[in-house]
């Protein structure tokens, strides 16, 4: 066991019990500038999330906050995204430099995306609810649905990131969905995710499985520790902290 790794995922895990931020947006940027290759970063960014997914799925499961159809038709679309994001990366000939390249302005470009998604549901959300809650979220929106799910899929596949935020942005304001099954059922679609991704990149040799043992060591007492302060600490200025430095991260991968 690396002791730095573990208290990464203390750290890691700590901000993301606290803020509720997901943990790919912190996690795979950390990755890359402590030196772990980008590809290796994202394949085990995916493997580490399916494992920490898993719980909380069972947990949604149990508390009924999943809304399985729509899980299964945004699956429809998002896994064979990401697994033909993954197969491009492995199929086409770029060279190492090109291709690591590639990688980190996918990824930089979506930490971007993210960071100003988060700042627009802190400050302006509320403009946009109404009080109407949809009962069935996919009738009439089938076809959209499996879109929406290959795009933001294929995203996921490419950078590790999204499976959480993106998701959630889509839910809340495409199929409004009750805000009770909002999490639960943004948690169980990307276990059913980051599992299938995090296995394929497992096969091509892009996860580092004992980066991602320490890693959850070190992640899983500091999500309970987060969570357990998150009602004693004021968490609109942390997500906006934690927006500005998913920002930065974003702006530096790329420039």
């Amino acid at each position: 066991m690396e002791i730095g790794i573990i208290v990464m995922g203390v750290f890691v895990g700590f901000l993301v019990g606290l803020t509720g931020v997901g943990g790919a947006a912190l996690l795979t940027p950390i990755l890359m500038l402590i030196g772990i290759n980008p590809l290796v970063a994202v394949g085990t960014d995916l493997f580490y999330n399916s494992i920490t997914k898993l719980f909380g799925t069972i947990q949604h499961w149990r508390q009924k906050t999943i809304n399985g159809w729509l899980v299964l038709y945004l699956s429809f679309g998002s896994i064979p995204g990401a697994v033909i994001a993954i197969v491009l990366l492995r199929c086409f000939d770029f060279n190492s430099h090109n291709l690591e390249l590639i990688i980190k302005h996918s990824i930089g470009y979506v930490l971007i995306f993210v960071a100003t998604a988060m700042m627009f549901q802190l400050f302006l959300s509320n403009h946009f609810k109404t009080e109407s809650v949809e009962t069935n979220p996919i009738e009439g929106k089938k076809g959209i649905t499996i879109l929406i799910g290959f795009l933001l899929g294929f995203v996921v596949g490419l950078t590790s990131i999204g499976s959480g935020s993106l998701f959630a942005l889509a839910l809340l304001y495409i199929y409004r969905i009750r805000a009770s099954k909002v999490v639960g059922t943004d948690i169980a679609h990307a276990f059913a995710l980051v599992t299938v991704a995090g296995l394929l990149h497992a096969g091509y040799g892009n996860v580092d499985f004992l980066l991602a043992a320490n890693l959850l060591i070190g992640s899983i007492p500091g999500v309970i520790i987060g969570s357990t302060l998150s009602a004693k600490v004021p968490a609109k200025p942390l997500r906006i902290i934690m927006a500005m430095i998913i920002l930065i991260s974003g702006v530096k991968l790329i420039f």
